[in-house]
């Protein structure tokens, strides 16, 4: 199926199923969001952030929330 066809699909929704699709994709972008961030966690990718995060808050450079 095409985006074109999904997207003739979506309008032909009622509302309530509408909002229920909705529902559904945002849950399913944020499972791949935490899938990507577990990936590159195992990968090392965020290792150097981590560490000028530390290193800024030891440092006294953060500001509570």
């Amino acid at each position: 199926m095409s985006v074109l066809e999904l997207e003739k699909a979506i309008r032909q929704l009622s509302d309530e199923e509408f909002a229920r699709l909705a529902q559904w994709i945002d849950e399913y972008r944020a499972e791949q969001w935490d899938r990507q961030i577990e990936a590159d966690i195992r990968a090392g990718r965020l290792d150097e952030a981590g560490r000028r995060a530390d290193a800024d808050f030891d440092a006294g450079r953060c500001t509570p929330l």
